[in-house]
């Protein structure tokens, strides 16, 4: 059961494109679903700009059947600066509130093109592509980018490493949440290795690209939705 609430954040590696009016706050909160077991979690995110400096919070808290058997909170943090490209990540972290020996770390050094790791007392180097999102990061990058696109690829970053995410346009739908209905875009990520894992999203094209809905599904056969229930912004 572990692997449903580390598995959630794997929900926020997911697709790319924009819109006009970007919002300087930001507060969502979705439901984390398991075809199984029904909700087993709840999101909470809160993104904040201030001049050329962003703050995003992320904390997955357990929920239903899993919070019976794992009672546990996962936060993932991400600040650094706005510039033409949209974010820019300087520091990432990702910790578990009850195991901090799996807690991770990472400073973004684009000076030198590295970004530096340390996780459990290792440290190490990886190199740095340009415009890397992180893993929370990346699903506040959406607004920044074009719309539009038939295709999208993106590098994102763990935290650990920094893995390159290919995503194909599918359609454009009308999508009913709890938050409300929304005119989406729904983008599908392309991959042909069956070990690794698949994930849609669905951006509400006039709500600043805002994910309201993800699908994740595990190469091991373990499906979560993401579904979005509020959000306010301003």
């Amino acid at each position: 059961m572990k692997r449903l609430l580390a598995l959630a954040a794997a929900c926020a590696a997911t697709a790319a494109v924009a819109v006009a009016a970007t919002p300087t706050e930001i507060s969502a909160h979705y439901r984390l679903d398991h075809a199984m077991f029904g909700t087993i979690g709840r999101v909470d995110e809160t993104f904040e700009r201030h001049g050329d400096e962003y703050s995003i919070k992320s904390v997955t808290r357990s929920e239903g059947a899993l919070k019976v058997v794992f009672d546990e909170q996962l936060v993932l943090e991400s600040t650094g600066r706005v510039n033409a490209e949209g974010l820019q990540p300087l520091k990432f972290s990702q910790r578990r509130v009850k195991a901090s020996k799996q807690d991770v770390s990472a400073i973004f050094d684009w000076d030198h093109g590295v970004m530096r790791s340390a996780r459990n007392g290792e440290v190490k180097e990886v190199a740095l592509p340009p415009n890397t999102q992180d893993r929370i990061s990346v699903m506040y990058q959406f607004m920044n980018m074009p719309a539009g696109s038939a295709s999208v690829t993106m590098n994102m970053s763990n935290g650990r490493k920094v893995d390159a995410y290919t995503y194909r346009l599918v359609n454009e739908e009308r999508l009913k949440t709890p938050a409300g209905a929304f005119d989406t875009v729904h983008y599908q990520r392309v991959t042909t290795d069956p070990k690794e894992s698949h994930a849609d999203v669905w951006l509400a094209k006039d709500r600043f690209n805002l994910p309201v809905r993800v699908v994740f599904d595990d190469p091991k056969g373990l499906r979560l939705e993401q579904t979005l229930v509020a959000v306010e912004s301003h």
